[in-house]
């Protein structure tokens, strides 16, 4: 599961989401879309991944799907997770 998380997490495109998603709220396709400059097919394919990986959970909105970290990640998973993407926005902040 953890080789899972860390491919999940090791492409820009999915580790931008989950930056995104970090703050706990939902985000719709549209939106993750327009921030990381992908297409609906790209995103869509991403996501998935992440789903898969265990690190989202989706909800269908009408047309819309939106996402947030799932709220059930094994503890030790999210300490992998947390860690990554800490370490992910303290990268993006020397670089900006």
């Amino acid at each position: 599961m953890i080789l899972d998380v860390l491919a999940a997490l090791a492409e820009p495109t999915r580790l931008g989401a989950m930056l995104l998603l970090k703050d706990g709220a939902e985000h719709c396709v549209c939106e993750l879309m327009q921030k990381l400059d992908a297409t609906q097919s790209r995103m869509s394919r991403h996501m998935k991944t992440l789903k898969q990986a265990g690190l989202v959970v989706d909800r269908r909105d009408a047309q819309w799907v939106r996402f947030r970290l799932n709220p059930n990640m094994p503890p030790e998973i999210w300490q992998v997770v947390d860690a990554t993407l800490t370490a992910a926005d303290t990268q993006e902040r020397k670089v900006a």
